[in-house]
């Protein structure tokens, strides 16, 4: 999948979330990351977020911490 794709998606979730409270809309965005994306994708949004995440909404900054990190990748 596409970086700007990954970025998109994280984006569109967090833009639905925004109108939660804060911590509770942190909370639902890494929820639903954890639950319905694969480590792949995951490991892709962590690639955003480690380059400065500048793409991605704040709240999807915010909610870093609460998104499970997926093992790094093992050379085959």
């Amino acid at each position: 999948m596409s970086a700007d794709k990954i970025t998109r998606m994280a984006n569109d979730i967090a833009k639905f979330m925004e109108s939660k409270p804060p911590a509770e809309g942190m909370t639902l965005l890494a929820s639903h990351i954890n639950d319905f994306w694969e480590p792949r994708m995951r490991r892709q949004l962590f690639e955003r977020i480690d380059a400065g995440g500048a793409e991605l909404r704040p709240l999807v900054m915010d909610a870093k911490g609460l998104i499970r990190r997926p093992a790094a990748e093992q050379a085959a």
